[in-house]
Formats: structure tokens, sequence, C-alpha cells
């Protein structure tokens, strides 16, 4: 999967630089001939688990512009942009139907592979994610590994109050783009909280949180660590890790009260 979307994009000729889970450095595409304009992080599939199980899988990719197409900048500042910088990104589910999702800054529009054709058509316009949901997709088997606020949280809409819409239902597919392309449509929250031993978190800022964050924020949701925007977070690595918080607005922010010990 790595290596078709290495070529794909190398034989567009407007790629100078390649961030991928798949690979451990960054990758300069030479023959461009000038024209390279882009740098794309991506991971080429995503819930790689749920390949033995015949689970859902997808790809997400970010676009940022290159300031490397003289070759006057270094692979290693290409490859450290904010996500703040991106200009596009996206992501594809492989699902009953292959569904690409996609924002160039401008709203979030959903497009559907149509078989008999071979093209993408537009079959979502200017995705908006409802500001409250009633869905919460997290692993908890990781439950006591989470620092006290999440646990908190967790906790707290597992709790019933007709009032508020809880209990929340718990929807865990095991994939990012398929349990946040529920989150998009319907509302609520995905978590992937740190860990004590691993406070990091897990998914990768750079062709995971960043460009689902920028997606989220353009349909009108919300994307942190919990302590942090996720878009405003300058990476130290191409593969920096981080805890990642997203969904609707409302449940975002009651999540980051909690992580903060304004709730509890």
């Amino acid at each position: 999967a790595n290596d078709v979307v290495v070529q794909a994009l190398e034989a567009t000729g407007l790629t100078t630089t390649l961030v991928s889970e798949e690979m451990a450095e960054p990758l300069r595409l030479a023959g461009t001939g000038g024209q390279g304009r882009y740098v794309v992080c991506f991971d080429p599939v995503d819930g790689s688990s749920n390949l033995d199980v015949n689970g859902v899988v997808g790809t997400i990719f970010s676009v940022r512009r290159s300031a490397a197409a003289a070759g006057s900048a270094r692979i290693a500042d290409e490859a450290l942009q904010p996500g703040t910088a991106q200009v596009a990104a996206g992501y594809i589910m492989y699902g009953p139907a292959t569904l690409l999702i996609l924002t160039t800054g401008d709203g979030v529009d959903g497009f559907t592979l149509e078989p008999t054709i071979g093209e993408f058509v537009r079959s979502h316009h200017r995705l908006r994610i409802p500001a409250r949901g009633r869905i919460y997709s997290v692993n908890e088997g990781n439950f006591t590994r989470w620092e006290p606020g999440v646990r908190q949280y967790i906790e707290h809409i597992r709790g019933a109050d007709v009032s508020t819409g809880r209990p929340y239902s718990a929807r865990y597919v095991g994939s990012l783009v398929a349990d946040f392309h529920r989150t998009l449509l319907e509302g609520g929250i995905y978590l992937y909280p740190g860990e004590a031993q691993r406070s990091e978190g897990k998914l990768r800022l750079q062709y995971e949180a960043a460009p689902m964050g920028f997606i989220a924020e353009q349909a009108g949701g919300r994307a942190s660590t919990g302590r942090e925007r996720i878009m405003a977070i300058q990476p130290a690595t191409p593969h920096q890790r981080v805890p990642l918080l997203i969904g609707s607005p409302e449940d975002v922010a009651l999540a980051e009260d909690f992580v903060a010990g304004r709730r509890g």
C-alpha cells in the first residue's frame, strides 16, 4: 500500500517530500522538474489490524505547501510543518462503498466511488458535525491506564441523565477512519488518550491527528490533545505521537474540562 501511494504521488510531479507511517525517514522525490509544490504526509493503511478479520480500513493524507521546490529548504523542515500549514487533508474509507472525504480549507465534502464509471461522485456536500452527539469511540480495554481526568469523563458519559442525553452509546471499530467518520456524520467524540506509561499517546500527529483535526474544524468540530489544539502543535519529529480527542465541539470541550480538572 505504501508503494502504491508513493508511486501515485511521484507520478503527479507535484510533490517534493513524502512522510509515511511506513517509512522511517521522509522521502525526497527526484525528477519533479521544479514543478513540485507540495509535501504529503500519509498513513497508507489505517486500521491495519482489521485486515485479517475483513474489517474497515482506510488511507489518511495531509497536504502542505513545499518550500523546497528549488532545493531551498532542508527535508527535515519540510516534514515538520504544523497542522495550520495544511492546504488539504482527507481520508479514503474502504467499506461497503469506497468513500473519499476531503477538505481544501473551504468546508468538507464527500465523494463516493461509482464503480461503473470509475469516478468519484460527490455524495456529501458541506458536511457539518453536530454540536453534540450521543456516541463515544474509545478502546476501553485501556481504561485503567488512562489519567484520572479521562477515566472520570468516560464514567460521566456512561452515567444516566436524560436531560443531557446520557448514557452515550459506545461504538469502536479500531480504525481511526471508520470511528471518526461515524463521529463526523452523527456527532459525539472519538478518543485515543495518553496512558500512564505512554503519555504521548499512540496516534501520529502528521498523518493521523493533524489531517483529522483539519477536517473536524472545517466541519465545525474540534480536535485536541485534551490540553491544546491539535492544529497548533509544532511537530518535533515526522513521527511524533499525540493524544487525540476529536468530534463534536461541545463533547470535546467537556472532555477537556475533565482532563484539566475543571470537572470531576
